[in-house]
């Protein structure tokens, strides 16, 4: 039984910005510490724009994958390594909470992390971290199944809309648990026993609860109209690797028989094939041909199809990824001249995650395309910072804009609303005339690792100016 109310609203480089006034980034000094990065709040990017790209670049981690493999060490008591772990602010927020808990995490190399659960015990979680990311969420399931009981705070993350948290509460009530709620969550059980259940909408991070809920369940549990994202299958993955017996990863139905307890592994997360298609977005602004290394083709159909009918053509190269940023991207009108749409939706539709990158993509693409985002309600707002840099769009409502291509795009002054829109904002800034200046980068920084290192490699001329102004 539910009782009480809960509301949820929704580089390793710094140079000084009058590098950007040199032939070269020649001033450009390491830091000394990787994690010196997070600890600045007022950091900005200084971009000029205009810059043609040329190079490879390769996915990083998927963030999304990373932050419920991280809470799924918490199921067990032996060492969990996982590897490809990108290094954003996310990631180190989700490590601050488990090692709070009580458990040690060690860094083996840049991108491989060990964590080691054993010493977590049933404790609150810290409100102030928690609230720095929708990710702490995660650990309900895990912590909930391992001791029977979690205290946590309401969880805080973007800003893009009010985000439903009852499909995480349906499903541990239909596993056994009791959800009280008031001013936070508290979860109680004895051992879960598994059950049937049709989730009421299939939301990710609540699949990935009542996944990690349900493999320490007693008996068997199958969930219907289940979250089958990439990030959803690789924590599936890595749970059978860990001992557990899920069935159907990759679909809607997932059928789990519970297991007395987990075990240690080693796991590599997947590429990000949202930063993959953030990248196509990116040579489509900027007219650069880029081969993005190592894509996660097999996640990436509808993503292709989108960036098609902006004009945006791909090519596969084995493992590798082109695209061909440098040719003029016409929209592809609907038969018989019907203005098209590119619109989101659960997996395999068209990312949500990308519909931020499609909007500053039609920007620079001849032609008239709606942008219909379903999801959020708050993620469209973000194109009058657009809109203030020369582009012609038309916000219909709070989830559907009418692009209309091409824009020469002027440098200004803008913020990172979130991570997805801040990323748009840089790739507009790069592909605009002049100087611009992100703000808010510590947004862009949660879901991007060093980013504007790796695009400087590739061409971009961006620099880390230490202070908003």
């Amino acid at each position: 039984m539910r009782t009480g109310l809960l509301s949820v609203g929704e580089s390793q480089y710094v140079a000084d910005a009058s590098v950007l006034q040199a032939p070269s980034l020649a001033r450009v000094q390491p830091r000394s510490h990787h994690q010196t990065i997070f600890k600045e709040e007022m950091a900005s990017f200084v971009v000029e724009g205009g810059q043609r790209l040329s190079g490879r670049l390769r996915p990083a981690g998927n963030k999304n994958a990373a932050l419920p493999a991280l809470a799924a060490t918490v199921l067990t008591s032996q060492p969990v390594t996982l590897e490809n772990v990108p290094r954003i602010r996310d990631v180190e927020t989700m490590l601050e909470i488990i090692e709070s808990l009580g458990a040690t995490v060690t860094w083996d190399a840049d991108n491989t992390v060990t964590v080691d659960a054993s010493g977590v015990t049933v404790g609150d979680v810290d409100r102030t971290m928690a609230e720095r990311i929708r990710a702490s969420l995660l650990l309900a399931g895990p912590l909930l199944a391992r001791f029977g009981s979690v205290r946590l705070p309401p969880p805080g993350g973007d800003v893009i809309g009010k985000r439903r948290l009852d499909a995480h509460f349906l499903a541990f009530e239909a596993l056994g648990a009791s959800v009280e709620l008031d001013g936070g969550i508290h979860l109680e059980a004895g051992r879960l026993k598994g059950a049937d259940f049709f989730m009421d909408e299939p939301s990710v991070t609540a699949t990935e609860n009542a996944v990690m809920a349900a493999v320490l369940a007693e008996g068997r549990t199958v969930i219907r109209n289940a979250a089958a994202e990439p990030h959803v299958q690789d924590l599936c993955h890595l749970l059978n690797r860990m001992g557990a017996g899920i069935e159907g990863i990759g679909m809607g139905r997932l059928e789990i028989e519970g297991v007395p307890e987990l075990f240690g592994a080693s796991y590599r997360i997947g590429a990000d094939h949202i930063e993959a298609g953030s990248f196509i977005g990116l040579a489509a602004v900027t007219g650069s041909e880029l081969i993005v290394e190592g894509a996660p083709l097999e996640h990436m159909d509808s993503t292709l199809l989108g960036f098609r009918r902006l004009g945006i053509e791909c090519t596969v190269d084995g493992e590798d990824l082109i695209i061909h940023g440098d040719h003029d991207h016409v929209v592809q009108n609907d038969a018989f001249g019907a203005v098209p749409k590119i619109d989101d939706g659960p997996w395999p539709a068209f990312p949500a995650d990308l519909t931020s990158i499609a909007v500053v993509a039609a920007t620079q693409c001849t032609g008239t395309i709606l942008i219909h985002e379903k999801m959020f309600e708050s993620r469209m707002f973000f194109t009058d910072k657009l809109v203030g840099m020369g582009a012609q769009i038309i916000l219909c409502d709070p989830h559907r804009a009418v692009v209309v291509g091409p824009s020469p795009l002027r440098g200004g002054t803008v913020e990172s609303p979130d991570i997805r829109a801040g990323m748009a904002m840089l790739i507009a800034a790069l592909g605009a005339t002049g100087t611009s200046r992100i703000q808010n980068i510590r947004q862009i920084e949660r879901g991007y690792e060093r980013i504007d290192e790796r695009l400087v490699a590739v061409g971009a001329r961006i620099v880390r100016a230490e202070g908003e102004a």
